[in-house]
């Protein structure tokens, strides 16, 4: 990296009905860090950007990563059930699952294909009382039609945590003035669909709010409170203190005494990808009087 000095900041504008920024979920529990995790808001650049999955990051993941929380958001927790229940047997589940096969023809309980009643919108009647929701699916060695090793009868019960009505202003901060204006041009004109950390929650509005001189802390506080920070009616921001936003920064060095956050994204890939640590500290940011406003879709 150059002397901050010679650094530029892309600022990401991130905001929307919904957020979820997972750090250490799984599939039965999904939790969210309670901002952007660097992670995140990379792989959102590079979707935009139309990156292969498994191609190297390089330069793209080098910048200083910081994050101003200018409306928290609340959290939210959504209970949520997969699979279980009856579902409609499809002409494929006849021919690529074995057991619903079977059971579709020798089931005293299932409805007979040759008695059904009109076609509904999948084209065949429900199986009564054992048809579950496929799971470790595989392909059979013999014919390698997809077959599930297991139907489960009953619904899977998750937990998945959310940030409801936040907005943060992002900066990547980078040397290469040329990379964050291709980032930019980007967010504005994806090449694949973007979303806040999870595919359920679509951004609102602008996202590539402008380029600014470095380094972070100094963008930050000359840059106002992004307008999703206020309420109607004139209400004083959510979670800010007299307009005193905080902010984590992104320390280019580890920091004596301070734990480190696994979101340095090393690898995406199909399997999680590859992460290491990476350090920051976090600041009451001071906005100043002469701070710079915005003109922005919300």
């Amino acid at each position: 990296m150059n002397d901050a000095h010679d650094s530029h900041v892309l600022f990401i504008r991130l905001a929307g009905p919904l957020q979820s920024w997972g750090i250490t979920g799984r599939f039965a529990r999904r939790d969210t860090h309670s901002r952007p995790t660097k992670s995140g808001v990379i792989g959102l650049c590079a979707a935009a950007l139309g990156l292969p999955r498994e191609e190297p990051l390089g330069e793209l993941a080098e910048g200083l990563f910081g994050v101003r929380a200018d409306r928290p958001g609340t959290p939210l927790r959504d209970y949520h059930t997969v699979g279980g229940g009856r579902y409609p047997l499809r002409p494929r589940d006849l021919i690529t699952d074995h057991q619903r096969a079977s059971k579709a023809t020798t089931d005293p309980l299932a409805v007979s294909l040759s008695d059904a009643p009109e076609p509904g919108p999948f084209g065949r009647p429900e199986l009564e009382a054992w048809y579950g929701s496929p799971k470790y699916v595989t392909a059979d060695p013999t014919s390698g039609h997809l077959v599930s090793r297991k139907v489960r009868r009953h619904s899977l019960i998750t937990e998945r945590w959310y940030l409801a009505d936040a907005a943060f202003l992002v900066g990547l901060e980078h040397p290469d003035t040329a990379l964050l204006e291709r980032i930019a041009h980007a967010l504005e004109h994806p090449k694949r669909l973007l979303w806040l950390g999870r595919k359920a929650c679509p951004p609102s509005g602008d996202l590539a709010v402008g380029i600014v001189p470095g380094p972070l802390r100094t963008a930050f506080e000359t840059h106002a409170l992004l307008p999703d920070a206020v309420g109607h009616k004139d209400e004083p921001p959510v979670g800010a203190t007299r307009g005193r936003p905080w902010a984590w920064i992104e320390s280019p060095r580890p920091l004596p005494g301070v734990g480190g956050l696994s979101d340095q994204p090393v690898r995406f890939g199909a399997d999680g990808g590859t992460h290491s640590l990476r350090w920051e500290t976090r600041h009451r940011i001071t906005i100043t009087a002469q701070a710079r406003g915005w003109d922005i879709i919300l």
